[in-house]
């Protein structure tokens, strides 16, 4: 096959008429690449070959299998509903044509034919096709293109999500497995409680997912924190502690000009905001920086604050040795309604074992054990 053979489109002709198929063949040899069918079951199988044709031009009256019949397969079948279908026979009614249009054909020619009214059509529907298939290569290709945007956009975000938390940690001499711990809490928390009708409308999945990625960046704020107090091996004096209060202040406005710089709302932006600002807020509101009280702390630094302080329990100090699980569990159970979401809690004690899996599978090496002092 020369090249030019080859750029060619195919026309399969239908037709149970050996006479017709010669003679149809004849007029478009020149132009086209020509397939013939003299049946309804071969026309399904070479029009559903790999090398599908280009358009068919399809009899209505044949035996077995009729016109009518075979265009509503073709239709059907999602590989070759996109094929134009003419119908090309000698039913002459308007009856006739509006059926054959209604299943999906694009034009209906009566016999005896016009060779130039054929050809012009041909010629017309297969410039149709070859636009309509642009257009859809173009879609598909504009479709994989936002997918693959959308995959580097996600990963440039997580990257660098674990850029500042690292950066966080390396001050504070916090543990990446610290990280890894609280996150992992967190979503296992909210996945408890998504049928909560308290909970209903916030934690969905999409949200959900949110959480476990802001969940690294609640201490960023301790970036701002001189080192005198934020790395002393010990207990801070009340001054110092309220210097080392300000880091939720200072963690959620850093996130609050990001927001704000993207001019436009950023739901992952908005919790890590929440998460960092308020997890230090206390149910009966005694927490800082805002002694929030109750449902006016936002749900996602409720569900921090039981994560971070059951870390924090957990952990090892250079004051002290780090509790038990039971320990660190009957610790939360006594803040219920105090430090903490009555509701969260209840949650906590059915998933407290939970807790204790993640926490034993991404424990702390005693060489890396933080050097962190109050708590905060």
């Amino acid at each position: 096959m020369t090249m030019d053979e080859s750029k060619k489109p195919t026309i399969l002709i239908v037709d149970d008429n050996p006479n017709n198929l010669v003679l149809v063949n004849n007029l478009l040899k020149h132009d086209y690449r020509i397939k013939v069918a003299n049946n309804g079951q071969t026309a399904l199988r070479i029009a559903g070959a790999e090398e599908q044709p280009d358009l068919i031009l399809l009899d209505i009256m044949m035996p077995e299998m009729d016109g009518y019949e075979v265009c509503s397969r073709l239709k059907a079948d999602i590989r070759l509903r996109d094929i134009p279908v003419i119908f090309l026979t000698a039913r002459t009614s308007i009856e006739d044509e509006q059926h054959g249009l209604e299943l999906g054909a694009v034009d209906y020619i009566t016999k005896p034919i016009s060779p130039p009214v054929m050809l012009a059509r041909i010629r017309t529907h297969l410039k149709l096709k070859a636009s309509a298939d642009f257009l859809r290569n173009k879609s598909a290709y504009l479709e994989q293109e936002v997918q693959r945007r959308m995959r580097e956009i996600v990963a440039v975000q997580d990257a660098t999500i674990e850029m500042m938390a690292s950066l966080a940690e390396t001050r504070d001499n916090e543990t990446g497995n610290h990280i890894r711990r609280t996150q992992n809490y967190v979503r296992v928390l909210a996945e408890g409680l998504r049928q909560h009708p308290r909970f209903a409308n916030f934690l969905t999945a999409a949200n959900i997912e949110l959480l476990f990625k802001s969940a690294p960046l609640h201490d960023i704020g301790k970036i701002g924190i001189p080192d005198s107090i934020l790395l002393k091996p010990g207990r801070l004096d009340q001054y110092e502690f309220d210097v080392m209060k300000t880091h939720a202040r200072l963690g959620g406005e850093a996130i609050a000009h990001a927001e704000r710089m993207t001019g436009r709302p950023v739901p992952f932006l908005h919790i890590a905001k929440e998460i960092a600002y308020s997890h230090h807020e206390k149910w009966d509101g005694s927490g800082y920086p805002q002694g929030l009280r109750g449902d006016a702390i936002p749900i996602s630094a409720r569900l921090m604050a039981i994560a971070d302080v059951y870390d924090a329990l957990i952990s090892s100090r250079v004051y002290k040795a780090p509790m038990t699980h039971q320990e660190a569990v009957k610790i939360i159970r006594a803040g219920k309604s105090s430090h903490f979401d009555p509701d969260m809690v209840d949650a906590f004690l059915e998933l407290h074992e939970v807790f204790h899996e993640i926490a034993t599978h991404y424990a702390d090496q005693p060489e890396t054990a933080p050097l962190d002092h109050t708590g905060a």
